[in-house]
């Protein structure tokens, strides 16, 4: 289907329906019944809402929406600034998002709590621990660890020289992952703060994903998807990645996986889009003609379903249940 308008993210609600935030600021559902969730501006980031219904989307005119039945409704406006980033937790209930150095925090089930947490450098990227009680921000010099409903606290800083762009918790918890500036991804144990310097890539990682029971991260930033072990105390320290994909001049910009499963998808520069079963790494193409390059990409948790879209409004969702019965 034809969107008309940049698709910012894709997300699989609780009930398996896939919806797709535009940069034109509508909500689309896979029906293609569109509701106008920033009606004088872009989606900035999007994400599912922690009850599972409808999507809590950011935009540049200031306001954190949740749409849901085709009804937008507020959560918090900020005049004058973009509101570029969104994470949600449905294990805590919260909602995090952020404009500037700002990230604010609150809770779905109470409409009088919020937190407000301040940084030097502009944040990124947010993300929620695997219980959602800790919020991690990617920033300029490392990412920041805040609990998510304190208010007072000195919040600890991980550390490395840079530009960190997009963070992301390992399922367990126990890894905390980061994208940078420099076509590099790196991680800290958080145990006792340990790097992990993941280099080698030739682009930017905008896209990481867990699968297999978090025994397995694949990313995006090379010419195919990028598949890094993370069984034992040590997850991916000093372990061989695996290149799924590889095509010579075809970058993979996205990558989308079922948590419990090992089926990966990725979405190329030149807007293909296929599906892989790891364990016999048979690829099927989703979208094989082309097209301008994926900006988003979901799959759903049962892995039987996936959504992409590209950056000229394309979009589609498609059935995986071939690969998702060879993986059962």
């Amino acid at each position: 289907m034809n969107l008309d308008a940049f698709v910012t993210e894709a997300v699989f609600d609780r009930t398996g329906a896939a919806w797709f935030a535009l940069g034109d600021g509508t909500i689309v559902g896979e029906d293609a019944a569109r509701v106008e969730a920033h009606r004088s501006g872009a989606i900035l980031a999007a994400a599912l809402h922690p009850s599972g219904e409808g999507l809590v989307t950011g935009g540049d005119d200031g306001r954190l929406v949740w749409t849901r039945a085709g009804e937008p409704k507020t959560l918090a406006s900020l005049e004058g600034r973009w509101v570029d980033v969104v994470a949600t937790s449905a294990e805590s209930g919260l909602i995090a998002f952020a404009a500037g150095r700002e990230a604010r925090v609150l809770d779905a089930a109470d409409a009088r709590f919020e937190r407000a947490f301040a940084h030097e450098k502009t944040v990124a990227s947010l993300a929620f621990d695997p219980r959602g009680r800790r919020l991690a921000a990617a920033t300029y010099g490392g990412a920041v660890l805040w609990y998510a409903r304190i208010a007072e606290q000195k919040p600890a800083m991980l550390k490395w020289a840079g530009s960190h762009i997009l963070v992301l918790f390992s399922p367990d918890g126990r890894f905390l992952m980061s994208s940078m500036q420099e076509n590099e991804l790196h991680g800290w144990r958080i145990a006792d703060s340990r790097d992990l310097r993941m280099g080698g890539y030739p682009a930017k990682v905008k896209s990481i994903a867990f699968l297999s029971k978090g025994m397995l991260m694949a990313t995006a930033g090379a010419p195919g998807a990028v598949v890094w072990p993370f069984s034992g105390a040590d997850g991916p320290m000093g372990k061989e990645a695996a290149e799924i994909g590889f095509e010579e001049g075809a970058a993979v910009v996205r990558v989308a996986a079922s948590p419990e499963l090992t089926l990966l998808a990725a979405g190329l520069a030149d807007g293909r889009v296929w599906a892989c079963d790891l364990t016999s790494r048979r690829i099927e193409f989703i979208r094989d003609g082309g097209g301008a390059p994926i900006s988003a990409l979901a799959m759903s948790a049962d892995g039987k379903r996936l959504a992409w879209g590209d950056e000229e409004g394309a979009a589609g969702v498609a059935d995986l249940g071939v690969l998702a019965r060879a993986e059962a």
